[in-house]
């Protein structure tokens, strides 16, 4: 049997940046990329109901139990499978960004939605979550240059949002920093890549197949 492999989760408040470091993370390890919500068939559905910019908002506790759905049916499909075959996985966005959006952003109780994320994942936690952390301005702006056509629902809940967001993020690094690394989403991007594989390598090891 191998070794079982590996989960690492890039966190942070929409505009910081961690989707194109996912990217570039997975292509260094040479590992398996995913990303929340949307991975599978029933997940994509689940987005357009979450994410469309002209969709009624749903309540938070719906909003919830939706994410947590996608979540399900993502460990379920991907992320498990490819764990238990040895892979190493790297997602664009895990278990925090339950706590951080729908905990500190829409004002659910974060106990009780750490419980129904334990619930959905089957107590599959990453095994390192990497917070690319930048100012609610510094995402704002990135956010604007890709102009309004381009935002989610989400996106466009604005600054305030967005600060409760982060203030969520930086808490829960704060309070398991075994299993959290915070890093700075305004380095160049090759610079923040380098650090944060390195990083990765000093918590984790190395990946099968990852290069040098």
């Amino acid at each position: 049997m191998p070794a079982r492999g590996r989960l690492i989760a890039l966190e942070g408040i929409d505009g910081c940046g961690k989707s194109t470091q996912s990217r570039a993370l997975a292509d260094v390890l040479a590992t398996r990329l995913t990303f929340e919500p949307g991975a599978t068939p029933v997940g994509a559905r689940l987005r357009e109901l979450l994410l469309a910019p002209d969709a009624a908002a749903p309540a938070p506790r719906t909003e919830a139990l939706l994410m947590a759905a996608d979540r399900a049916e993502h460990v379920a499909r991907v992320v498990e499978p490819a764990l238990a075959a040895g892979e190493w996985v790297v997602s664009d966005r895990y278990a925090g960004s339950t706590i951080a959006y729908q905990g500190y952003g829409q004002g659910l109780d974060p106990a009780e939605l750490a419980a129904l994320v334990q619930w959905a994942t089957g107590g599959l936690a990453a095994d390192l979550s990497i917070l690319v952390d930048v100012s609610v301005d510094v995402a704002a702006a990135r956010l604007a240059a890709q102009g309004e056509r381009g935002a989610d629902r989400i996106e466009r809940l604005g600054p305030d949002f967005a600060a409760r967001v982060r203030e969520g993020f930086l808490a829960q690094a704060a309070q398991d920093p075994a299993r959290w690394l915070v890093v700075d989403g305004t380095l160049e991007v090759d610079a923040l890549t380098a650090h944060i594989v390195t990083s990765v390598r000093e918590r984790l090891g190395d990946a099968p197949g990852g290069r040098r």
